[in-house]
């Protein structure tokens, strides 16, 4: 639990920008980047300047649409994280509670310690295959609670929230008084075993995304945070004092994606498709691991069974130049999470010298 202590940083993303890197890179979460080649605009379509007040019409048109919501339940952000933020400081004051999820990604709680937020976790059931347990939640909800933080996927596991796990929690949110933010950057990675967005499910909900982790957009940082347009202004108006403008030659190329966006889609369903079963071929080879099947999503979070996983780590790194991300920074440290985005052959390599590292200290 933090109470209220205000937090600068966020030790994941300078290990993530920092050490992360390696020839054989599994730390990372989204789809291999899409080429700027694969999409279909010419030099001329662009400008640097444009009309991008409270949103660029065009975008927040087109985001509606992709969403099925009104336009003025849009704001768009800098990435999913830039939405995070300003959904979260346009929600809560300093010291109010806030519930979140364990495992989680830590970049939210260290959003939530920047905004001086009072945090109780709620449990994602390892034995439940880390499914989202509305009775985890309710334990951890009180009277003073005005947030309730969660991922769908969930990240590290790319477990799934259905719709009913999802009401429920809307239901005890209400009773609260709090709103439910559910970060859904990583959902369409379910493809049709994919619920539809919980921003649909009541006016408690906020929900955030981006073009990132599924469809290899990461460097347009299209994001947006979508809710009930009180709450929407709210964030437009917060982020006056943030980003003021966007670049509005990105705006003009998220517009292309999004009308392209079913190509995109395919590319990166085959690419998880394949990797996917060669990630769960070496899951099911190996007695050390300890994780079931990937269903689908972007990342795995395997328990190690022989050995400390800073060790582990720290071999793989240094003699099989190969990263993947400790369970640390999910709050389970003897877990790692695998990342399986990225081209077959570099996943294919990947694991193998993850094979290489986990004999090694067996031996």
């Amino acid at each position: 639990m933090s109470c209220g202590t205000r937090v600068m940083s966020s030790e994941y993303m300078q290990w993530a920008k920092t050490r992360s890197h390696a020839h054989f890179n599994l730390a990372t979460s989204g789809v291999m980047n899409l080429p700027l080649r694969e999409l279909p605009v010419k030099l001329e379509d662009l400008e640097l300047s444009g009309p991008s007040k409270y949103g660029f019409a065009p975008l927040q048109e087109a985001l509606a649409a992709h969403c099925g919501v009104s336009r003025d339940s849009v704001v768009a952000g800098i990435g999913a994280s830039g939405a995070n933020y300003l959904a979260m400081a346009a929600i809560i004051e300093p010291g109010d509670e806030v519930a979140v999820e364990h495992p989680t990604y830590e970049l939210l709680t260290a959003t939530l310690g920047h905004l001086q937020a009072e945090i109780h976790h709620f449990t994602r059931p390892e034995e439940k295959a880390f499914a989202l347990d509305p009775a985890e939640v309710e334990k951890a909800v009180t009277p003073r609670t005005r947030l309730i933080v969660l991922a769908n996927l969930h990240n590290p596991t790319s477990a799934l929230a259905d719709e009913a796990a999802l009401k429920a929690v809307g239901e005890i949110a209400r009773r609260a008084g709090a709103r439910v933010l559910v970060d859904e950057v990583y959902l369409d990675a379910a493809f049709e075993r994919a619920p539809a967005s919980a921003i649909h499910i009541g006016p408690e909900f906020v929900v955030t995304s981006s073009l990132t982790k599924v469809y290899g957009l990461s460097g347009l940082r299209c994001g947006w945070a979508l809710a009930e347009p009180e709450l929407a202004r709210r964030m437009w108006l917060l982020n006056d004092l943030i980003n003021v403008i966007p670049a509005h030659s990105a705006e003009l190329l998220s517009c292309a994606a999004l009308a392209n966006l079913d190509r995109i889609r395919a590319r990166s369903r085959a690419l998880l498709d394949a990797n996917r079963q060669v990630l769960n071929r070496f899951l099911a080879s190996r007695d050390d691991l300890d994780f079931p099947p990937l269903e689908f999503g972007t990342v795995a979070f395997p328990r190690l069974r022989t050995a400390a996983v800073a060790q582990f780590t720290k071999l793989l790194r240094e003699k099989y130049e190969t990263t993947v991300v400790p369970g640390y920074f999910f709050g389970v440290p003897d877990r790692f999470r695998i990342g399986i985005g990225g081209p077959t052959d570099e996943l294919r390599a990947g694991l193998d010298r993850i094979a290489s590292a986990l004999d090694e200290i067996r031996a």
